[in-house]
């Protein structure tokens, strides 16, 4: 299958000499850029909640909110990624919240933080859907695996950097981290609006004639259930737990300051970064099944200790050994996604569902661990929180692979796995917010 651009099949090249194009690196530096706006914010958030008065769980809803709104959302970025393409969608997004985040620095009350950061959660999943919508769009088949771990390394690398900083901006005021994350989405817009202006990869695909991907033939894929249960647990973990409620854990338990809180960030992301480009590689050369079995009992492992730790450096390693768990799940699971929805599927709404998973974990994660913390004990939450990656194995364990034959790309992978999950079509409708005469079948047979 040819390019946007007609250039000849990726496939038709040997990986060994493939690379990657320019597009993908502007990708990647504009999500470092992003994320350490998000790392800047990440340690004063809970706190800054907390600040108005509020207990553990009302804190927690802060993070969840932003959350739920990317969730509720995420079918409408879709359709805006399909109708408009990815690019527009992905400045627009990343103003959005550059916004948002901004004014919550002269938020007066608990509720006005609470309005402002739903706000930042529309914009958040119009640039997460378009970017990993283009990324997908871009990348030669034999190469997903690797560009979505630098995609990944990215936000990582950043999410290193950003804490550390925040750490040091929280001193001074817990306010002044939003007026920096504002700042960074701002460069981070105007980051990819320079370098994918004239790109002819990243420019709008007109109308082909090839099917769309629905969720619904989507979900007839083992794989794609798969991914769905892993992403869950990662957005459980990463997206949620690990923002609200370590640093409370850090003040409750360890009884030290705000700042061991963003240590404690970096230190998981730099187990995660040292892993996302090797897990690519491994995902592209053995298979994204194995590689995500074994990032899933890592995280496992990590995420369940950190709640029995006591002293500073166990705390620490505990991090780290999560960190480097999630650096193993993120790149073949986005790869896999990617395999089954093709290059030229357009699958907005397939890739929203994926990211409505990591939503609804990031949402029920706090609020599930918040209530156990204050009820039970932090240990107890941080062993649910574990628990995730293990139930998510269960689904990975029966999933058929879906990485390319080495003699060519097999696009829209579902229907090789159709023996095994019954016939694309059959099975009740899934609300996608699609019109009830789109495609609905994987393949247009």
């Amino acid at each position: 299958m040819t390019a946007a651009t007609g250039a000849q099949p990726p496939s038709t090249v040997p990986t060994s000499r493939q690379r990657l194009p320019y597009e993908v690196w502007v990708l990647v530096a504009a999500g470092f850029v992003i994320a350490i706006g998000f790392g800047v914010v990440a340690p004063a958030l809970p706190t800054f909640a907390a600040s108005f008065d509020v207990g553990v769980t009302a804190a927690s809803v802060i993070v969840s909110v932003f959350a739920g709104m990317r969730l509720l959302f995420a079918p409408v970025s879709g359709r805006l990624v399909a109708f408009f393409g990815e690019r527009p969608i992905y400045i627009v997004g990343l103003l959005i919240v550059a916004v948002a985040t901004g004014v919550c620095a002269f938020a007066q009350s608990y509720w006005q933080l609470l309005l402002f950061r739903s706000l930042a959660g529309t914009g958040s999943t119009m640039f997460t859907v378009s970017a990993v919508a283009l990324l997908i769009r871009v990348t030669p088949p034999a190469l997903r695996g690797r560009a979505s771990g630098l995609w990944s390394t990215g936000f990582l690398l950043g999410n290193i950097a950003g804490p550390l900083v925040g750490s040091g901006l929280v001193e001074v005021s817990l306010r002044t981290p939003f007026l920096v994350y504002g700042a960074t989405l701002v460069l981070a817009a105007a980051l990819a609006w320079l370098l994918l202006r004239r790109s002819r990869l990243a420019a709008p695909e007109r109308g082909d004639g090839q099917p769309a991907v629905t969720v619904r033939s989507a979900l007839r894929h083992p794989t794609y259930r798969a991914t769905l249960a892993s992403n869950f647990a990662f957005g459980w973990t990463v997206f949620g737990v690990r923002v609200s409620l370590v640093p409370l854990f850090v003040a409750a338990v360890l009884h030290r300051s705000e700042g061991l809180a963003g240590i404690s960030l970096s230190v998981f992301a730099v187990g995660n970064a040292s892993l996302l480009i090797l897990s690519g590689r491994l995902a592209d050369a053995r298979g994204r099944r194995p590689v995500v079995l074994a990032g899933l009992a890592v995280s496992a492992l990590g995420t369940t200790a950190l709640g029995f730790t006591h002293e500073l450096w166990t705390f620490l390693a505990a991090s780290l050994v999560a960190g480097l768990g999630a650096g193993l799940v993120s790149p073949p699971q986005s790869a896999a996604v990617a395999d089954i929805v093709g290059a030229r599927g357009r699958g907005g709404p397939v890739l929203a569902g994926f990211q409505m998973a990591a939503d609804v974990g990031a949402i029920l994660g706090p609020l599930a661990a918040g209530l156990i913390a204050d009820s039970l004990s932090y240990p107890a939450a941080f062993a649910l929180t574990g628990a995730m990656s293990l139930l998510a194995m269960l689904f990975w364990w029966r999933a058929p692979e879906t990485l390319p034959s080495a003699g060519g790309a097999t696009e829209h992978a579902a229907e090789d796995a159709s023996p095994e999950c019954g016939r694309l079509d059959e099975g009740p409708e899934v609300p996608t917010g699609e019109s009830p005469g789109a495609n609905s079948r994987l393949t247009g047979r």
